[in-house]
């Protein structure tokens, strides 16, 4: 069976099972909660452990090829192609943990660690399906916390503004294709993450569907509807989408694919940032970007990258 039979399959017995989806749906992980590995670890709800922060050792890369990126975005923007595309980038890590250690020590609302192959700490739900609802959380929107007045910064910013509300346009259409009377019930709410050895101001909106009383026999097609997330991707989404293999130029793999538990009644999900792999070599590689617009500024898109490597 293909990736959207094996779910309608899971879904209609009312079997719990676990899920993990590359970026582009041609590498995938389901199986029973009852049979999961012991080398897949997940959680589903916030950690509340102290911990000490944990500092890497950060190898991006240059400016300058982070430019050339950068202006091909710009060109396709001028050209109409694309309003907005999320553009990211590897980043070498080095640290004297291993990959099961940092998720141990990581405080993050979802974690996966997945066959000592890569793990993520993700601040962002993907989809909820809950009482024959569907609700999806789009986050754009990232300032430092100590910043003063940082939320009426971020709030007021007009090219964040900008890109959010695209975004929030996108789900609400995504959602369109899955569900009925889709509806924002939040628009623009401020929530604190840690982000390592500083705090960040993220920026979120929560939207809402309604679905059939028989959802669950069709949690493949509403998943693989839906896929990638419009957040990691841009819009419009089947172009900018075109864009991001052409400027990336390394693939994503699972990073900004998604990750989530059904329980037998319920589906929990999560966008598979904040994301570190282990690559042919055992050497570590930390994966991370933001969403260009025509308004984004170079130095501070660049920044951005860097700053969203860190373990929470």
């Amino acid at each position: 069976m293909n990736l959207k039979e094996t779910l309608n399959s899971f879904g209609s017995k009312k079997e719990p099972f676990f899920f993990c989806i590359s970026y582009d749906m041609r590498q995938w992980e389901v199986c029973k909660l009852s049979q999961l590995p012991d080398n897949i670890k997940f959680q589903m709800e916030a950690n509340k452990l102290s911990k000490t922060k944990t500092a890497l050792n950060k190898i991006p890369i240059s400016k300058k090829e982070y430019e050339k990126k950068f202006n091909k975005i710009q060109n396709e923007i001028k050209a109409g192609n694309t309003y907005l595309t999320n553009l990211t980038a590897t980043t070498n890590i080095k640290t004297n943990h291993s990959l099961e250690d940092l998720y141990t020590m990581a405080n993050a609302k979802f974690k996966l660690y997945f066959k000592d192959e890569f793990i993520c700490f993700s601040p962002e739900r993907f989809v909820k399906c809950i009482d024959n609802k569907i609700f999806t959380y789009p986050m754009k929107g990232t300032i430092d916390a100590r910043q003063k007045n940082a939320k009426q910064i971020i709030l007021n910013d007009k090219k964040e503004l900008a890109e959010h509300t695209m975004i929030v346009d996108l789900l609400r259409n995504d959602l369109s294709i899955v569900s009925k009377k889709v509806k924002v019930n939040r628009f623009r709410y401020c929530e604190k993450i840690d982000a390592g050895e500083k705090q960040l101001i993220q920026v979120s909106s929560e939207i809402q569907g309604s679905l059939e009383d028989n959802w669950q026999n069709n949690i493949g097609d509403i998943l693989t509807s839906i896929l990638p997330a419009g957040s990691i991707t841009g819009t419009p989404k089947k172009k900018t989408i075109e864009i991001i293999n052409d400027v990336e130029n390394y693939n994503r793999e699972f990073f900004t694919g998604i990750f989530g538990v059904f329980d037998g009644e319920t589906l929990d999900s999560a966008v598979m940032i904040r994301f570190i792999q282990k690559d042919n070599n055992d050497c570590l590689v930390y994966k991370s970007g933001g969403g260009i617009t025509c308004d984004s500024n170079l130095s501070n898109e660049y920044q951005e990258m860097i700053d969203k490597v860190y373990i929470p």
